[in-house]
Protein backbone atom coordinates (compact mmCIF):
# COMPACT_ATOMS: atom_id res chain seq x y z
CA UNK A 1 0.00 0.00 0.00
CA UNK A 2 1.34 3.47 -0.59
CA UNK A 3 2.47 5.86 1.76
CA UNK A 4 0.73 9.05 3.20
CA UNK A 5 2.72 11.83 1.28
CA UNK A 6 2.18 9.38 -1.97
CA UNK A 7 -2.04 9.36 -0.84
CA UNK A 8 -1.03 13.54 -0.31
CA UNK A 9 0.51 13.95 -3.73
CA UNK A 10 -2.39 12.84 -5.36
CA UNK A 11 -4.98 14.66 -3.92
CA UNK A 12 -2.71 17.71 -5.13
CA UNK A 13 -2.88 16.26 -8.49
CA UNK A 14 -6.75 15.41 -7.78
CA UNK A 15 -6.99 19.33 -7.72
CA UNK A 16 -5.01 20.24 -10.43
CA UNK A 17 -6.40 17.98 -12.60
CA UNK A 18 -9.69 20.93 -12.52
CA UNK A 19 -7.42 23.08 -14.30
CA UNK A 20 -7.50 19.98 -17.31
CA UNK A 21 -11.03 19.45 -16.98
CA UNK A 22 -12.03 23.25 -17.51
CA UNK A 23 -9.94 23.29 -20.64
CA UNK A 24 -11.95 20.61 -21.95
CA UNK A 25 -15.12 22.23 -21.15
CA UNK A 26 -13.79 25.47 -22.58
CA UNK A 27 -13.84 23.73 -26.32
CA UNK A 28 -17.40 22.80 -25.84
CA UNK A 29 -20.03 24.42 -28.72
CA UNK A 30 -21.90 27.31 -26.39
CA UNK A 31 -25.25 25.50 -27.30
CA UNK A 32 -23.77 22.04 -25.45
CA UNK A 33 -22.25 22.56 -21.94
CA UNK A 34 -20.54 19.71 -20.46
CA UNK A 35 -24.01 18.27 -18.44
CA UNK A 36 -25.51 17.60 -22.21
CA UNK A 37 -21.86 16.30 -23.50
CA UNK A 38 -22.85 13.95 -20.87
CA UNK A 39 -25.61 13.10 -21.91
CA UNK A 40 -24.58 12.17 -25.27
CA UNK A 41 -21.52 10.38 -24.44
CA UNK A 42 -23.43 8.05 -22.29
CA UNK A 43 -26.34 7.43 -24.54
CA UNK A 44 -23.67 6.91 -27.49
CA UNK A 45 -21.68 4.91 -25.17
CA UNK A 46 -23.97 2.54 -23.82
CA UNK A 47 -27.03 2.74 -26.39
CA UNK A 48 -31.03 3.59 -26.03
CA UNK A 49 -31.65 3.89 -21.99
CA UNK A 50 -34.53 5.26 -19.30
CA UNK A 51 -33.95 8.25 -17.53
CA UNK A 52 -33.15 6.53 -14.41
CA UNK A 53 -30.57 4.68 -15.84
CA UNK A 54 -29.16 7.89 -16.99
CA UNK A 55 -29.34 9.19 -14.18
CA UNK A 56 -27.09 6.58 -12.67
CA UNK A 57 -24.65 6.44 -15.09
CA UNK A 58 -24.44 10.37 -14.34
CA UNK A 59 -24.21 9.88 -10.60
CA UNK A 60 -26.75 12.50 -10.12
CA UNK A 61 -30.29 12.63 -9.38
CA UNK A 62 -33.32 12.97 -11.76
CA UNK A 63 -34.16 16.62 -11.17
CA UNK A 64 -30.68 17.37 -12.84
CA UNK A 65 -30.96 14.50 -15.26
CA UNK A 66 -34.60 16.08 -16.79
CA UNK A 67 -32.80 19.49 -17.06
CA UNK A 68 -29.48 18.06 -19.33
CA UNK A 69 -32.41 15.68 -21.06
CA UNK A 70 -34.82 18.69 -21.82
CA UNK A 71 -31.88 20.94 -22.99
CA UNK A 72 -30.73 17.98 -25.50
CA UNK A 73 -34.42 16.96 -26.68
CA UNK A 74 -34.72 20.63 -27.14
CA UNK A 75 -31.59 20.93 -29.88
CA UNK A 76 -33.19 17.90 -31.24
CA UNK A 77 -29.48 15.57 -29.99
CA UNK A 78 -32.22 12.70 -28.70
CA UNK A 79 -35.39 11.79 -28.70
CA UNK A 80 -37.71 10.70 -26.08
CA UNK A 81 -40.55 7.55 -26.56
CA UNK A 82 -42.62 5.58 -24.37
CA UNK A 83 -41.08 2.50 -22.98
CA UNK A 84 -42.60 -0.41 -24.48
CA UNK A 85 -42.29 -2.75 -21.20
CA UNK A 86 -43.84 0.46 -18.91
CA UNK A 87 -45.68 3.11 -20.88
CA UNK A 88 -45.20 5.37 -17.59
CA UNK A 89 -41.39 5.63 -18.35
CA UNK A 90 -39.82 6.96 -21.31
CA UNK A 91 -36.37 5.76 -23.50
CA UNK A 92 -34.34 8.08 -24.69
CA UNK A 93 -32.21 7.54 -28.07
CA UNK A 94 -29.59 9.87 -29.82
CA UNK A 95 -31.08 11.02 -33.14
CA UNK A 96 -29.23 11.66 -36.43
CA UNK A 97 -28.49 14.66 -35.40
CA UNK A 98 -27.28 14.05 -31.66
CA UNK A 99 -24.85 11.05 -33.36
CA UNK A 100 -23.49 13.86 -35.52
CA UNK A 101 -22.96 16.33 -31.88
CA UNK A 102 -21.33 13.70 -30.22
CA UNK A 103 -18.92 13.06 -33.11
CA UNK A 104 -17.91 16.61 -33.42
CA UNK A 105 -17.64 16.94 -29.60
CA UNK A 106 -15.05 13.99 -29.73
CA UNK A 107 -13.12 15.28 -32.78
CA UNK A 108 -12.93 18.39 -30.94
CA UNK A 109 -11.93 16.83 -27.69
CA UNK A 110 -9.48 14.17 -29.27
CA UNK A 111 -7.72 17.18 -31.39
CA UNK A 112 -7.19 18.78 -28.13
CA UNK A 113 -5.61 15.95 -26.39
CA UNK A 114 -3.53 15.27 -29.02
CA UNK A 115 -2.26 18.55 -28.79
CA UNK A 116 -1.70 19.01 -25.45
CA UNK A 117 -0.02 15.49 -24.92
CA UNK A 118 2.23 15.49 -28.01
CA UNK A 119 5.22 15.31 -26.88
CA UNK A 120 4.12 12.03 -24.70
CA UNK A 121 4.94 8.65 -26.14
CA UNK A 122 1.93 6.18 -27.24
CA UNK A 123 2.73 4.03 -24.10
CA UNK A 124 2.43 6.79 -21.99
CA UNK A 125 -0.97 7.47 -23.03
CA UNK A 126 -1.99 4.59 -22.72
CA UNK A 127 -0.90 4.00 -19.79
CA UNK A 128 -2.57 6.94 -18.07
CA UNK A 129 -5.39 5.62 -20.02
CA UNK A 130 -5.37 2.31 -18.10
CA UNK A 131 -4.24 3.83 -15.02
CA UNK A 132 -7.42 6.26 -15.29
CA UNK A 133 -9.95 3.57 -15.62
CA UNK A 134 -8.62 1.23 -13.08
CA UNK A 135 -9.13 4.45 -10.66
CA UNK A 136 -12.09 4.91 -11.72
CA UNK A 137 -13.43 1.20 -11.29
CA UNK A 138 -11.65 1.44 -7.91
CA UNK A 139 -14.20 4.16 -6.94
CA UNK A 140 -17.41 2.04 -9.01
CA UNK A 141 -18.08 -0.07 -6.05
CA UNK A 142 -19.23 3.19 -3.53
CA UNK A 143 -20.81 5.07 -6.54
CA UNK A 144 -24.66 3.38 -6.48
CA UNK A 145 -24.84 2.75 -2.72
CA UNK A 146 -25.93 5.33 -0.54
CA UNK A 147 -26.40 3.52 2.70
CA UNK A 148 -22.74 2.41 2.28
CA UNK A 149 -20.34 5.48 4.39
CA UNK A 150 -18.62 7.80 1.69
CA UNK A 151 -15.08 6.97 3.81
CA UNK A 152 -13.40 4.60 5.44
CA UNK A 153 -12.51 5.62 9.30
CA UNK A 154 -9.03 6.82 9.67
CA UNK A 155 -6.99 6.31 12.36
CA UNK A 156 -5.90 10.51 12.83
CA UNK A 157 -8.94 12.14 13.44
CA UNK A 158 -7.16 15.64 13.36
CA UNK A 159 -9.18 18.84 12.12
CA UNK A 160 -6.22 19.68 9.35
CA UNK A 161 -7.65 20.08 6.08
CA UNK A 162 -5.29 18.41 3.39
CA UNK A 163 -3.32 20.82 0.96
CA UNK A 164 -5.18 20.94 -2.22
CA UNK A 165 -3.08 23.50 -4.25
CA UNK A 166 -0.67 22.67 -6.90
Amino acid sequence: MAGKAQYEDLIRQFSAFGAVKRELGRILPSDCPSGSAAVLTLLGRHGDMRMSKLAELLAVDMSVTSRHVAHVVERGWIERSPDPADKRSRILRLTPEGAAQLDALSERTTQLLAHRLSDWTDEEVGQLARLMARLRASFDDCRFTPNRAATPPVADQSTRTPAITT
